[in-house]
């Protein structure tokens, strides 16, 4: 096979569906990820036989830090003076 894909589908007025047999899938991956990611519906096919839907996994929501209500001194980051040093080696 050379070029794109063939593709066979159905134009609705939000969404291009695409319709890809396995081994078309296997041989252009990436383009289909990347229109999968661009909104397109990509569906992989085996003998005309619909089979997966290529969907963009959504981010996991943002963490916030500091969670833990925690204040420390400023002196806590300061550097260790030569007793507390001399504890450590």
């Amino acid at each position: 096979m050379t070029g794109a894909p063939t593709r066979v589908g159905h134009v609705s007025l939000t969404i291009m569906t695409s319709t890809y047999n396995v081994a078309e899938a296997k041989a252009n991956l990436s383009r289909l990820l990347d229109a999968a990611l661009a909104g397109e519906d990509v569906v992989v096919a085996r003998a005309g036989r619909p089979l997966v839907r290529l969907v963009p996994i959504a981010p996991p929501p943002g963490r916030e830090l500091g969670f833990v209500p925690l204040e420390l001194p400023d002196d806590l980051f300061d550097p260790l003076n030569e007793a507390d040093l001399a504890r450590w080696t």
